[in-house]
Parts: structure tokens; C-alpha cells; sequence
């Protein structure tokens, strides 16, 4: 319904006393959720910016250099950063460190499924311990002002947690929380158990946020019908298509507005970064825009090689232009 002039629009929903307005909301990913990408998708109708997870070892001993991965604008309010780890106190010591920085939320991982994060017990590692976790949130939410949330999945095969941790959240005073509908095992593979969500919004009266193949923005409604959770949180799907957040699929995006994303996006990156890193980063983003893996191995190898912004940019639009030529005549025949 449109909006009259004045007229005081009620948040979608409320993470405590923090007000959130929209149902779709930029997963926090790592290497992908920098302030460049989550600025363009919060600015194309993102609810909410995550940070990508940062591991509460590090924020302790080497604070100052976890700065540029904490950074966010203003404008991408709330913000929720995202932490990891296995050990109470690190976890503690971590989250108080972070609210310094002033976000709105802080969130704890508890669904990544890298063999790097897990083995140490952290991500999913910490779904086969439900003592521990009860014990992590006790104290971690003593510590903090602004709300504390969590972020799950199913759990593993033989260890399927997810009402449990669901429940032990909300009564250790998690204000909401995410669940990913695939298993340890699965990664980010097979099918997502929508099912699985919907239980576990059914077990909790705290915002329930359903994540997993979520690919086109009819998805969006669909999960929520199917799971009646709060939002959805969308992840690979935005990846080389931010206009999601805008309820659009990559088809109906107009080839000059990808040009302009692309510029925008690599400035965004050098801006950050700076002119090499800021390329070396923006080239994953550039293959998904452009969709590059149509091209042949020797044109993308002269892609990756650019190390300059002028340079790349120009090949970028080069290259988009032949591929453009190439639709042109295969819909011509």
C-alpha cells in the first residue's frame, strides 16, 4: 500500500528495541560482505547489514588490525556485526570489545561449516555442545547493552540440534535468530529444509530469520509463506545480482544498469582497498555480473591480469559489448 505524507510506517519487525524495515536481508558471507557489497545491496532494499564474521581470537589480541572489517556507514543502519569462536571468555572478551564500535546488534556464529572452523569448535562445532552454547550466551549477553543474536543451521546429520540451540537462544536472551536449513554435511549443497525453519519459528517467540535457497525474488515470498519467519536472508543468490533486494531477477535488470553497478562496485572496492587489492577483490564480483564464465579461458585469464581500474574497466565493457553482439545474433536467428 502506498504511503501518505506523514504517515509513521511500523517496522516489518524488531530485534529487541531495534527497528527493522524490510523481510530480505544480505547474508553475512565471507570475503563477500564488505562494506562495498553491503552498501550497494542495503542502498537496493537490503533490511539490515551483516559484517562478515570475524574470529573473536583475533579481535582480542589484534584489535586494530580487525578495523577495516568491523567498518560501516551510517547509512547501512542496523548494523549487526558478526563474531566466532569456541571459548566463553575469548567470545566475552570479544563482544565487548566490538560494541565499542557502536552496532546496533552483535551476533554469534553458529552455522558455518569450513573444516577450519569447525574443527576448532566454533561455527557448527558449537551445535553438538548445547551446555556450552547456553553457557557462551549467559555470559556474553550479561556483558552487552545492544541485543545479542545468533546465527544456525540444522546442525549435523546425526546431531540435529536446531530446536534445541533454538531454544536454549531465546531463553539465554538471544533477541533472534537465523537458521540456515542445510546440515554440516551439506554445506552449502543439496536442497535447504524449509521445514526445518518453520519449526523452529514455531518454538521461539523471538524473530526467526530463514536462510537457504533463496534464488529468485519469488523465493522470497515463498519462504515466508511456507515457514512464517520474519525475513529471509539471501546469500549467493545476491551475489552478481544486488537488485534482489529490489524484488528484481538478473533477467530483468537492463545491461546498462549491470555497466553502472560494475562501475560503481569496483570504485566502491578501490575506495576501501585501495587500486590493486581493491581490483584483486572485485574480480569475483565482476565474473558474476558480467556472467564471464561464458567466455573462453584465455579471455578471462587477460581479465584477471588487469591491475589497473581504467584498464579493467575498459576490457570490462569491451568484453560486455561482444557479449551483447553475440545474444543480438543468436536472437536475430
Amino acid at each position: 500500500m502506498p504511503v501518505t505524507p506523514g504517515e509513521i510506517v511500523p517496522p516489518t519487525f524488531t530485534i529487541r528495541s531495534v527497528p527493522v524495515y524490510g523481510d530480505a536481508i544480505l547474508a553475512p558471507m565471507d570475503g563477500f560482505s564488505d562494506w562495498p557489497f553491503r552498501s550497494i545491496c542495503r542502498s537496493l532494499g537490503s533490511a539490515m547489514s551483516y559484517t562478515e564474521f570475524i574470529n573473536s581470537e583475533f579481535l582480542v589480541r589484534a584489535f586494530k588490525h580487525m578495523q577495516q572489517r568491523m567498518y560501516y556507514d551510517e547509512s547501512e543502519r542496523p548494523v549487526t556485526i558478526q563474531i566466532y569462536g569456541d571459548d566463553p571468555e575469548m567470545l566475552v572478551e570479544a563482544a565487548r570489545l566490538v560494541e565499542t564500535k557502536q552496532p546496533d546488534i552483535i551476533d554469534i556464529n553458529m552455522g558455518c561449516p569450513a573444516k577450519t572452523v569447525v574443527h576448532r569448535g566454533a561455527g557448527v562445532g558449537l551445535m553438538r555442545t548445547p551446555v556450552k552454547v547456553a553457557r557462551i550466551l549467559r555470559r556474553v549477553n550479561a556483558a552487552l547493552q545492544v541485543p545479542l543474536t545468533v546465527k544456525i543451521r540444522i546442525g549435523w546429520e546425526e546431531c540435529r540440534t536446531y530446536k534445541l540451540i533454538a531454544r536454549i537462544a531465546e531463553e539465554e536472551g538471544a533477541s533472534a535468530i537465523a537458521i540456515h536449513g542445510r546440515t554440516k554435511e551439506q554445506g552449502y549443497g543439496g536442497e535447504a529444509d524449509w521445514d526445518v525453519i518453520a519449526e523452529v519459528k514455531a518454538a521461539v517467540r523471538i524473530p526467526v530469520i530463514g536462510n537457504g535457497d533463496v534464488r529468485t525474488a519469488a523465493d522470497i515470498e515463498r519462504m515466508k509463506k511456507h515457514t512464517n519467519c520474519d525475513a529471509v536472508m539471501i546469500g549467493r543468490a545476491s551475489i552478481g545480482n544486488p537488485w534482489i533486494f529490489s524484488r528484481l531477477d538478473r533477467s530483468q535488470v537492463p545491461p546498462d544498469a549491470v555497466r553502472q553497478m560494475v562501475h560503481l562496485h569496483l570504485e566502491r572496492c578501490v575506495q576501501f582497498y585501495g587500486p590493486y587489492k581493491g581490483i584483486v577483490l572485485f574480480r569475483k564480483h565482476a565474473m558474476q555480473y558480467m556472467k564471464l564464465n561464458r567466455l573462453s579461458r584465455a579471455r578471462r585469464t587477460e581479465i584477471i591480469l588487469q591491475d589497473n581500474a581504467e584498464s579493467f574497466l575498459a576490457l570490462l565493457d569491451r568484453v560486455y559489448g561482444e557479449l551483447e553482439e553475440k545474444q543480438d545474433t543468436v536472437d536475430a536467428e
